[in-house]
């Protein structure tokens, strides 16, 4: 055995097992769940935006259910974004306000949300909430997130989970169990050990004078995640409020598919181009949120670490065996055991309203369901800005 190949191991142990150690310490750390302490103080002046594309068949029961919980003083602002549909009409027969964007070029959340902005500078409010159209919340949780946001002077991100569905394909379960875990879970940990929140694209409070100058209209197609990045370099890092909470109804089988894609490849594209630059700006800056944020970047997502993980066990047992040298095969083993215990110890703790026990079983099935995503960003392709199709075919 030369040093080179000794050398060779252990850079791919510890590159293995630092995303899995850090992982299972932000899982470990934000299992357990804050007290939900609801607001009831007057909120600031807050108009909620609601980017929407084509949702004729779900607008006016989100309008209707946000109507019951909209807390005084609020005002909603609904973006008809190139809609071909009666999604415009249907908000006005609700007696909200309602404002149409036609571009067959500029298309995205990003586009839609920087002219509600354009047309919010009129008037504007002490803090905007971007809210989903297919998203529910209450009242409580509206009026956490406008106080905290203006009283901070930060962006504040709500707890964002797709409602407990057990009646889901297995396949569909493990993925709202993973994003219960990063949605959740994750943002808890990561609080407790000091850093900001990844905002999740809804359920997110600006301070307008934040608002007023993001870099919003762009192509990115994980535009949360970028503006996480823009917010941290800028040392204005979101903060999670766990007592707010936003849900969502889980995508089809197929729909599920598409979302993980352009999620993920749109992830692994940011984490690529911002995880160590982060590191090295939280080290030079002693910037502890920014620190985190870079390391956060750096765990791919759950299916992929663990996939990662399982080829470099079988990569090192056979180095182990050529080089009688099995340390770095323990070390990357250690880490692995640890990261599935703490998904076991989350699950046990809350996860099971997510996944049930049996659809582990059906993992293997879950990453072969996904490898030609990982594959797909291994040769750079990229999945554009689709549209989500919930169960019930909306």
């Amino acid at each position: 055995m030369t040093d080179s190949s000794l050398i060779a191991g252990w850079v791919l142990a510890m590159a293995v097992s630092g995303p899995l150690l850090f992982f299972a310490l932000e899982v470990l750390c934000g299992v357990r769940r804050d007290p939900n302490r609801v607001q009831t103080c007057l909120a600031p002046s807050t108009c909620i935006v609601i980017p929407a594309h084509n949702e004729e068949l779900i607008i006016k029961g989100t309008l209707d259910k946000l109507r019951e919980e909209l807390p005084d003083g609020f005002k909603v602002l609904v973006v008809a974004d190139n809609c071909t549909d009666y999604t415009s009409d249907l908000v006005k027969q609700c007696r909200f306000h309602v404002i149409e964007r036609f571009d067959d070029e500029l298309k995205g959340k990003g586009y839609a949300l920087a002219y509600a902005r354009d047309w919010l500078r009129k008037s504007p409010p002490e803090c905007v909430i971007i809210f989903d159209a297919d998203c529910t919340t209450d009242s409580g949780s509206l009026t956490s997130l406008a106080l905290w946001a203006v009283a901070s002077g930060s962006v504040a991100q709500a707890r964002y989970i797709f409602k407990p569905d057990l009646s889901v394909s297995a396949k569909v379960q493990i993925s709202n169990f993973a994003l219960w875990l990063k949605n959740s879970v994750r943002q808890r940990g990561s609080r407790r050990l000091g850093g900001g929140a990844i905002l999740t694209g809804t359920g997110m409070a600006f301070p307008w004078d934040i608002f007023a100058d993001l870099p919003l209209a762009t192509t990115s197609i994980v535009e949360d995640l970028t503006l996480t990045v823009d917010l941290a370099r800028s040392g204005r890092a979101p903060i999670y409020l766990d007592a707010a909470t936003v849900q969502s109804f889980a995508a089809t089988e197929s729909a599920t598919l598409e979302q993980r894609s352009r999620w993920e490849q749109g992830f692994l594209r940011v984490a690529k181009g911002h995880g160590l630059p982060l590191l090295y700006l939280g080290m030079k800056r002693l910037d502890r949120k920014a620190f985190l944020l870079g390391l956060h970047l750096l765990v791919p997502p759950l299916a992929l670490l663990l996939t990662a993980a399982m080829l470099a066990i079988f990569a090192l047992l056979a180095f182990a065996i050529w080089a009688d040298n099995w340390m770095p095969l323990l070390a990357v083993t250690l880490a692995f055991s640890t990261a599935v215990l703490s998904v076991a110890f989350a699950w046990l703790a809350g996860g099971h309203h997510w996944m049930r026990a049996n659809a582990v079983l059906l993992l293997p099935v879950y990453v072969a369901w996904k490898l030609p995503l990982y594959l797909g960003a291994a040769l750079g392709r990229t999945v554009g800005w689709v549209r989500t199709k919930r169960d019930g075919g909306t």
